[in-house]
């Protein structure tokens, strides 16, 4: 049970969860938003052009709705794609930053054993070292 529920928390914490589950909270937050600019700007803009054409009115009504739709769907899904991207730039530098160690620890080339990278003789088979 213990080995289960560590490889949720690796899961949770350090897959794609997380990340998974702020952008479902951002988009969310966000398309409030982006509900709130179409309607307050863009809807007065496209009721200006139906108003325009009066007399094909009952199409023209739907092909504003969806416009509108498509819209807001485009703004949302390019500032997520922005937010992911500086996401993904953020974890790239992180990841340079973290140089590999220097090894610390060298093979006996006569008896494969591990030692120290400093050792000029090895203590299991006692053959010295070459540098």
């Amino acid at each position: 049970m213990k080995k289960f529920l560590k490889e949720f928390k690796d899961f949770a914490i350090k897959g794609n969860f997380l990340d998974m589950a702020v952008a479902v909270v951002l988009g969310g937050a966000f398309s409030k938003v982006v509900n709130a600019v179409i309607e307050i700007f863009l809807n007065p803009i496209l009721e200006n052009i139906k108003i325009a054409n009066e007399g094909q009115a009952g199409w023209l009504t739907g092909v504003v709705n969806f416009a509108a739709i498509l819209i807001e769907f485009l703004v949302i899904a390019l500032v997520l794609f922005l937010i992911v991207k500086a996401f993904n730039k953020a974890k790239e530098l992180k990841k340079k930053e973290e140089a590999p160690a220097e090894p610390t620890t060298k093979k006996c080339p006569f008896c494969q054993s591990e030692i120290d990278i400093q050792a000029t003789r090895c203590p299991h088979c006692t053959s010295e070292l070459k540098e």
